[in-house]
Formats: C-alpha cells, structure tokens, sequence
C-alpha cells in the first residue's frame, strides 16, 4: 500500500506540474540514454590498456616484420583504438614515407579515435542545465498564473489558486533538479573515465611512433642509394 501510495503522490506532483514536466521529461530521458550508452562504449568496450596492448608489437617493429605488425593491427582495429593508430603508422613505414609520414599519418587516425572517446559525453553538462533551467521556468510561470489568477477572484478560491501555482512552481523545480543532479554528476565521471582512456591511448601511440620512426626516419634515403646503385 505504501508503494502505491508513493507512487500516487508522484502522478499527482507530474500532473500539478503542467507542460514543463513533459519537457523536463524528455530532457531526462535524453540525458539518461546518453549515460547508459557511454557507460558501456567507456567501461565495457573500451580499457585503459591500450599501452600494455601496444608492447607486443614492440619485437617485431624492432626486427623488421612489420607485415606481421600490419595484419595483426588490422585485426585488432576495430575493438582496440591502438589498433587503427598502429594500422597507420606501420602502413607509412612500409611506404618508406619517412618519420614526418609516419607522425602525420599516426596523428591523423589518434585525432579520430579520441574524439569518439569524449563523443556526446559533453551533451550532459548541457541536458543538466537544460533541466535546471526548464524546472526555473515552471517556477516563474506557475508564480506568474499563482498571483495572476488571484486578482479579483472570491476570497475562498484564493487559497486553492494560490496552492495551485505554487504547487506547480515547486514540483517543476524539484523535477528539474532531480533531473539535471544525475546528469551532472555523470558528466563529471564519463569526463575523467574519458581522460584517462585518451592519456592511455596517446602514450600507447606515442611508444608506437617511437619504435617506428627511429628505425625508419631514414629509410627513404636508404632507398634512394639503393636505386642509385
């Protein structure tokens, strides 16, 4: 009976509370969405082992087999974001494009692949505010109809006009904070769980470039004496 009566009392609150809390609704619903989906891509799919990852490749760049570093890349590619960085780099390598090839190659696919790390997580601040403000809304104009609708009205009807509007006032407030609370605090969490896969991800790309443009930054002249000869 309590949770009947619990849930009740929160219909009543979302019906005194007008248009604003279908709006507020909505903006919750979004913000909700967006949580649960970065959620699973920043903590299920994505680990912040890609430096550990990229280690093993660190042989085979070193003796040469960069066609073996290649397909296992290209394997790797699309459940490891070292993968598509590495894909890269060791693809101008092998293209004798020279260390300036390999960097811009290699920042080129890292560019991408950090920006679908941090992807929609910045829409939380947004929805929060979003909520905040759209619940002050309902304040002000639960107000507004409160005191307006007093205005010559029977002194018995004023009490219940009054309970009316601000009644709205406050359940739009109170929604609008629950709302928005959640999604800051979210916001907050996905912001350093994505800091912390994007640190990872540069310093894995970073011992990538390394092991590939020292042994390679002057395999383009290395060629060319080749051919001369």
């Amino acid at each position: 009976m309590e949770n009947i009566s619990f849930i009740s009392t929160i219909g009543q609150a979302f019906l005194q509370g007008g248009v604003w809390m279908w709006a507020i609704l909505a903006v919750q619903i979004v913000s909700i969405a967006i949580i649960a989906e970065r959620i699973v891509s920043l903590y299920v799919v994505r680990r912040p082992n890609q430096t550990d990852k990229v280690r093993a490749y660190e042989a085979s760049i070193k003796s040469g087999d960069l066609d073996t570093v290649l397909q296992n890349a290209k394997r790797i590619a699309k459940s490891q974001s070292i993968g598509g960085v590495l894909q890269a780099g060791t693809q101008a390598a092998i293209d004798l494009g020279g260390r300036e090839e390999i960097q811009a190659q290699m920042d080129e696919v890292l560019i991408h692949e950090n920006s679908k790390l941090s992807s929609r997580t910045g829409l939380l601040a947004m929805l929060a505010n979003t909520g905040t403000l759209l619940g002050l809304l309902g304040t002000i104009v639960g107000l507004i109809q409160s005191f307006g609708a007093v205005s010559g009205v029977d002194p018995v009807k004023k009490a219940a006009l009054l309970t009316e509007g601000i009644s709205m006032a406050m359940n739009t407030t109170a929604y609008g904070l629950i709302a928005a609370i959640p999604a800051l605090i979210m916001y907050g969490v996905l912001q350093s769980r994505t800091q912390k896969l994007e640190d990872d991800l540069n310093r894995a790309a970073l011992k990538a470039f390394n092991w590939l443009s020292f042994k390679y930054a002057y395999v383009p002249k290395n060629k060319v004496r080749k051919r001369m000869s």
